[in-house]
């Protein structure tokens, strides 16, 4: 019966037809403070779920700010993870919310972050794995997100180190892997082809160019990944709702970059 649940789940999170998604994470709040577009978390999600978003992420407390009434459908995926950019280890994530607690509150889905590759590892990976005996008992799917960060990492973003940190993911129980963006089609396939479920990236810091997000989707899609996690590049943008449906172009509708482009200019 789990497995029926853990796949009626995914269904609310990811696109039916085209088995990718767009998830817009808004648990920013917790590790960098109320920053500019989720201080009014009601309207950013009704903003993202009128672009085409399938879910969104956010810490167990938004969840009744972030209650809508009417609107378009989205996916919720509540957080269990937390650190500040205040603390000493600000890597170092601990657990804060359980896969019970999550269901009470009307998850569809969980996420847990590590970071591998620092002294806190240990402690980190050690959760996830209770966190994944909990969602297969659950049938609740979980979103990892896998970050070499750390005293041993030169550089978060080589390809060598981010295919291990998705193929850890997977292989602890994962069933959707999210992990930065290696720079180019030809890097990050290597990173999808090392893990056996599906893989989404992240959007990391606020880019400039709107052509430059766009062009990292496209890369993603070409290699075979499964769709975006990106938070500040859509709910910092001067038009979120546009901005996902300039991805929703690319990810959804196999559109190209120009497409998507035109989409913001409407």
């Amino acid at each position: 019966m789990t497995i029926i649940g853990k796949h009626i789940r995914m269904e609310r999170i990811m696109d039916r037809k085209t088995g990718r998604t767009i998830i817009v994470p808004l648990d920013h709040g917790v590790s960098v403070g109320p920053i500019d577009g989720i201080s009014d978390i009601k309207t950013t999600v009704a903003k993202v779920a009128e672009g085409r978003a399938n879910a969104i992420v956010e810490h167990k407390g938004l969840i009744g700010a972030g209650h809508r009434r009417g609107g378009s459908d989205i996916g919720l995926i509540i957080h269990l993870s937390a650190s500040t950019s205040l603390s000493v280890y600000p890597h170092s994530k601990t657990l804060v919310c359980t896969v019970e607690e999550a269901i009470k509150l009307g998850a569809d889905a969980v996420s847990i972050h590590v970071n591998i590759g620092n002294g806190q590892e240990k402690e980190m990976l050690n959760d996830f794995g209770k966190v994944s005996y909990e969602c297969r008992n659950w049938g609740m799917p979980l979103l990892a997100m896998m970050y070499p960060r750390g005293e041993k990492i030169k550089d978060e973003y080589d390809v060598e180190v981010v295919k291990h940190a998705a193929r850890v993911g997977c292989e602890m129980g994962a069933d959707i892997v999210k992990v930065s963006y290696t720079g180019s089609p030809e890097s990050f396939s290597k990173v999808v082809e090392g893990c056996t479920v599906p893989v989404v990236i992240a959007g990391g810091e606020k880019m400039n160019s709107d052509r430059d997000i766009l062009e990292m989707v496209k890369g993603s899609i070409e290699s075979g990944g499964s769709g975006v996690s990106i938070g500040r590049n859509v709910f910092q943008h001067k038009n979120p709702t546009q901005m996902v449906k300039a991805m929703a172009a690319i990810i959804l509708d196999n559109g190209s970059v120009d497409d998507a482009l035109k989409i913001l200019e409407l």
